[in-house]
């Protein structure tokens, strides 16, 4: 029985999708530590993040370098893409590389949604620190004008403003 060998790129695929599952999984606990608002938490994991993103962009250039080495020595342009590649490698391993290139572009799509929302939660929280400071600090600094949901300036102290007077 013949064994196949598989083409290096592979295993390189195959360390580039973990890293992405790495880098997602991070995040995910990053958001858990944010909705249970463990901030500590949050710090630890964003550098754990950083170290798993600066991974991820060593492995996705070991992996670029050898496909832009296999397209010359096939004759291919050097920036054709690994799916543009693939009638050159072996039929049998075709799939394994179309599903991890499929996978891996699967995972980022989740990071790059897990970032946004993350992102939102981080952003929301500092507003709402900032609000709080300004209100605990300098309750006469609060802002007596808003925007209504036509877009035009709303005065919160007017008659129909929503502001208390004492």
């Amino acid at each position: 029985m013949k064994v196949l060998e598989f083409s290096p790129i592979v295993p390189l695929l195959r360390e580039e999708l973990a890293s992405y599952g790495a880098i997602l999984g991070a995040f995910d606990r990053q958001q858990d530590h944010l909705l249970h608002r463990r901030i500590d938490q949050v710090t630890v994991e964003s550098e754990a993040i950083q170290t798993f993103v600066t991974e991820a962009a060593g492995l996705r250039e070991k992996r670029e370098t050898w496909v832009r080495h296999f397209a010359t020595r096939h004759g291919q342009p050097e920036d054709a893409t690994l799916k543009q590649l693939l009638p050159f490698f072996p039929v049998e391993q075709s799939p394994l590389i179309e599903a991890l290139i499929k996978e891996i572009n699967h995972l980022i799509h989740r990071v790059r949604r897990r970032v946004r929302q993350n992102h939102g939660l981080l952003a929301r929280a500092v507003e709402l620190h900032q609000d709080l400071r300004r209100q605990l600090l300098a309750p006469d600094t609060v802002p007596t004008v808003t925007y209504a949901p036509t877009g035009r300036v709303r005065d919160l102290t007017g008659p129909a403003g929503l502001r208390a007077t004492g």
